[in-house]
């Protein structure tokens, strides 16, 4: 089971996740995406669902017609941990592509 990052730990990631918020009160990091317009926010979920689904590490997210913010936390443990950290990364490069 994934540890949860000590604070030092995840300031430390976040550093490198532009964008990236940390939420203490949900125990989570979360940032929002604003596209050119629905279909462009929705391909994005999209591609994010399935590379969330093969990482067996699924977001707590939201869209409203070109938004969407996305929150990720590891729910078993109760914290952020490096596989939120990594699905964050994935994440940007699905935006960036």
């Amino acid at each position: 089971m994934p540890e949860i990052l000590e604070s030092t730990q995840r300031k430390t990631a976040l550093a490198t996740l532009a964008h990236w918020t940390y939420d203490e009160d949900a125990k989570a990091i979360r940032r929002e995406f604003k596209f050119k317009d629905f279909s462009a926010a929705f391909g994005f979920m999209a591609s994010v669902a399935l590379k969330a689904e093969k990482a067996g590490h699924h977001p707590d997210w939201s869209n409203s017609y070109n938004r969407v913010s996305i929150s990720l936390s590891t729910h078993d443990v109760g914290g952020v941990t490096q596989n939120d950290i990594e699905l964050a990364k994935a994440i940007d490069a699905i935006a960036a592509a």
